[in-house]
């Protein structure tokens, strides 16, 4: 059952002179008024009742009164909450016999219920968790955070290098008519010898036409001399003949090769392979950008499963509001940040959240409402009434959204208890929604 405050009575409390009031069990009930009439006594007399010594105002008796302060707290099951005396002792009686003093009341009293500006004040990380606790996913979403801001911090790192590495490999030269590969020089030089060795024989096959040819006159010229020996001279010189023939032969098909092509590319050798080593260059560095812009990918793609993951572990936890949840260690309601969001925004995050703190305390104290203009104070009663909360607040008015108004310390007005909301949710004249 969830907690609320029926009744209340205060005398004597820091500008209160003597106020009772009722308040609507679900929905706001404003309590309204001038500045300086004691409309913000009321919630801290609220708070000093129900959450202990800690909440007591530095100067908790009203001024000029000889009267200790006196709280008297009637809670919607029956359980009396007192506050009276010169030392303004506590006294707690429970319909169900239950004893246990402050203790009893701090089992359904949420802290920031009473002191919602201590939520509201805090920085958004702290905000952000606080709900994280609430819903018990903080330690998890913080180690996918963690990962998250690891994994973006190598893929910015990798991004820069693939675009150094990219505009390193568009700045080199790079020769289309090159070839692929470097030439190798022994091979061209190997080449060349070999031409050269048979240009070599061929010259050797010529000079030893030359020679057979003098050998060739020489006996001729001793057969003449030598008719006795011809016989023998005859065969030899036919023997000389077959050789020359076959020499002839041989040399008339013989055909010089060209070094000029080789000697050429070995001049040239140094500037191909150049151009070649250039080449070689540009592709290794635009290997480079492209296997650093591929793991650039791999690590977007690694961030995005890390935020997935955050967004189901968010969309799995029981959050206290449709569309609020937590990126980067703030609240985030309706896709906007604490600081983007309206003032009745702002105040249905708190209310929702102090309500997850401590489901059992269903009321909340809000002070200076005035900032609300009067369909948004509308909205946020609403919300209160689906969500059957009771909220106490004060505003800088004397309007008919005022339940209750304080003059002087004392009420004047309190006409909001055991009214029903009428269907369309609006203002009555009576100061009830």
């Amino acid at each position: 059952m969830a907690m609320k405050i029926n009744k209340l009575e205060i005398e004597n409390v820091k500008r209160v002179k003597a106020v009772k009031a009722e308040f609507t069990p679900n929905g706001l009930t404003v309590i309204g008024g001038n500045n300086n009439q004691g409309k913000t006594s009321i919630l801290d007399a609220i708070a000093w009742a129900l959450g202990g010594n800690k909440y007591k105002p530095s100067q908790a008796q009203r001024q000029g009164s000889v009267t200790p302060p006196h709280l008297h707290v009637v809670m919607n099951n029956g359980l009396i909450v007192e506050r009276s005396g010169k030392n303004s002792t506590l006294k707690v009686i429970d319909p169900n016999g239950k004893k246990g003093g402050q203790q009893l009341l701090n089992d359904f009293v949420e802290e920031l219920a009473i002191n919602l500006p201590k939520f509201m004040e805090s920085t958004s990380k702290e905000k952000a968790n606080t709900l994280l606790q609430i819903i018990g996913v903080g330690p998890k979403l913080h180690e996918l955070e963690m990962r998250e801001g690891e994994l973006y911090n190598q893929r910015r790192t990798i991004g820069q290098i693939a675009d150094q590495k990219k505009k390193f490999a568009e700045e080199q030269t790079y020769y289309p008519d090159a070839p692929h590969e470097l030439v190798p020089v022994n091979e061209l030089i190997k080449q060349q010898q070999d031409i050269l060795a048979r240009n070599g024989e061929n010259q050797r096959k010529r000079d030893n036409l030359k020679s057979l040819e003098e050998q060739h006159t020489f006996q001729a010229q001793k057969v003449s001399q030598l008719m006795e020996e011809l016989e023998k001279e005859q065969a030899k010189l036919a023997e000389l003949t077959e050789d020359v023939n076959v020499a002839k032969k041989s040399v008339s098909e013989l055909k010089d090769e060209s070094t000029e092509e080789l000697e050429r590319n070995l001049a040239e050798i140094d500037e191909i392979n150049r151009k070649v080593r250039a080449n070689l260059d540009k592709d290794k560095a635009e290997e480079d950008a492209n296997q650093y812009r591929d793991k650039y990918q791999e690590l977007t793609r690694d961030i995005e499963s890390v935020r997935k993951e955050k967004s189901d572990l968010l969309n799995s936890a029981d959050l206290p509001l449709p569309e609020l949840s937590v990126d980067n260690g703030e609240l985030i309601y309706k896709g906007q940040k604490w600081d983007n969001m309206s003032g009745s925004d702002q105040l249905k995050v708190s209310t929702a959240i102090v309500r997850k703190l401590k489901p059992n305390c269903g009321f909340i104290l809000l002070d200076k409402l005035e900032q609300m203009d009067m369909q948004t104070l509308e909205e946020f009663n609403h919300w209160l009434e689906q969500e059957q909360l009771q909220g106490i607040a004060t505003r800088v008015s004397t309007g008919d959204e005022c339940s209750i108004i304080i003059e002087d310390g004392y009420a004047t007005r309190n006409e909001t208890a055991a009214k029903e909301p009428e269907a369309k949710n609006t203002w009555t004249g009576k100061g009830a929604f």
